[in-house]
């Protein structure tokens, strides 16, 4: 995979263990307490992290996060963010582009932020800023969807907007809830293979990904391919004699593959879901991230899943 590639897919699908000073930093754990209020009513807790005062100057180092604070309406108090900030517009006009990845400390603290939260600390982020009287909120790849509201419920109070955020994860919820509803389950379990570049790498479904996949009782072709490996790269033989029902890509924007040039891959054009029509052009970013935007993901999913039932 590319550099860009596996930066991505590293904030998205992997753990960090970070070690957070008590002046700075915090986890995502499930065990994590976020007491609600109706109002934006400080000091606010969340794990380690306690907030005197509403954040008025936020900087996110992370495209999830930058997407949660937009959605559950901290949009205005974000300063800057970081260069794969790209959703919404607001936070692409910002033109700030700091790194998540090799963090600036001297960029960072020029913002004068009273909050900056980030997917991980890829070294010294939290001490280095704690010496700065700078907290850090370490919003972790999530491991689960309950994860996920519930991240999005720790940022809503952190920034001020606790009811919004609760209202944004039921709204969620219910809709995952009815597009898993709306599928009737196949007789025999739809096959499919999930691209996350044109060099085939791809996930299993003990993955964040994988998961959201299991919902809907789907058989991954990247399970068991490499033992130990949640991010296994295929080779086209593997994919070839799997000859899956469906093919999502996952790489339209980085790498530019479409159905047409899936189908144009040697061997590739007698497969099931090449002949069928079977193969889903998802957005890059859209796959790649865990906030607001994953029920699209799951309805896609949905919407493939109905089209490989209704032609059987």
């Amino acid at each position: 995979m590319n550099k860009f590639i596996k930066a991505g897919f590293a904030g998205l699908f992997l753990s960090f263990a970070t070690v957070l000073s008590a002046c700075g930093g915090s986890s995502t754990s499930t065990d994590t307490t976020v007491a609600m209020a109706s109002e934006a009513v400080y000091p606010v807790t969340v794990g380690d992290l306690t907030l005197d005062a509403q954040p008025m100057r936020i900087i996110s180092l992370s495209p999830t996060a930058t997407e949660m604070l937009y959605a559950v309406g901290a949009g205005a108090q974000v300063v800057a963010v970081d260069e794969y900030s790209n959703y919404p517009e607001e936070a692409a006009a910002l033109g700030t582009m700091l790194s998540g990845f090799e963090p600036n400390i001297e960029a960072i603290s020029g913002f004068t932020p009273d909050l900056v939260i980030a997917s991980y600390d890829p070294g010294t982020l939290v001490e280095q800023l704690g010496a700065l009287n700078i907290p850090v909120f370490i919003a972790n790849a999530a491991t689960s969807i309950d994860n996920v509201y519930e991240q999005i419920e720790q940022i809503g109070l952190l920034t001020g907007h606790a009811d919004t955020a609760v209202q944004l994860a039921a709204q969620m919820k219910t809709e995952i809830e009815a597009a898993i509803a709306g599928v009737v389950p196949p007789v025999e379990p739809i096959s499919y293979f999930y691209e996350l570049d044109n060099t085939l790498y791809s996930v299993t479904s003990n993955t964040f990904v994988g998961q959201i996949f299991n919902l809907f009782g789907l058989r991954n072709i990247a399970d068991n391919v490499e033992s130990g490996n949640d991010y296994p790269q295929l080779s086209a033989e593997v994919v070839v004699s799997s000859d899956p029902d469906l093919i999502f890509l996952a790489d339209t924007k980085c790498c530019n593959e479409t159905a047409a040039t899936v189908a144009a891959r040697d061997g590739w054009g007698g497969l099931k879901a090449v002949t069928n029509n079977h193969i889903v052009e998802l957005d890059d970013d859209v796959a790649s991230r865990w906030g607001p935007r994953i029920v699209e993901l799951v309805v896609a999913i949905r919407d493939a899943v109905a089209m490989v039932v209704a032609g059987s």
